[in-house]
Order: C-alpha cells, then structure tokens, then sequence
C-alpha cells in the first residue's frame, strides 16, 4: 500500500507534463492546418527536367566495371 505513496505524484507529474506539451503545441500553432500534410503528397514541388536532358554521364572513366577493360 505504500507504493501508491510514489504512483500518485508520479501520475500527477506526468499529467503536469503532458498538459504542458499540449499547450506548447497549441501556442506554437501547430494544430492550426492539419490537412496541408494529407495534401502534400498530392503535389510536385520540384520543377521537372526537361525530356532530353540526361540525369546519368554513362562515359564517366572514374566508374570502375569488371566488363571494361582498363586502359
């Protein structure tokens, strides 16, 4: 029975730190847009590269593959 002596306040610290938590969030605004995450995904925000251009150098000598001889 004495352990409740050491639960109780624990609880209640916890309470303390969990309502302290809440109202940071609610006065840093972060509960104010909620559906912008859910919606990001929906859109690019990067521009797109053009058709033609080439993301990879495929004559690059500083890659080493074992079908190439060495020169």
């Amino acid at each position: 029975m004495s352990v409740i002596y050491v639960l109780i306040p624990i609880a209640v610290l916890f309470v303390m730190i969990g309502l302290a938590i809440f109202f940071w969030a609610v006065k840093s605004k972060q509960f104010d847009d909620l559906d912008k995450q859910g919606f990001s995904i929906l859109f690019d925000d990067e521009p797109k590269a053009p058709a033609n251009t080439k993301l990879t150098d495929q004559s690059d000598d500083t890659t080493s593959n074992s079908d190439h001889e060495p020169r």
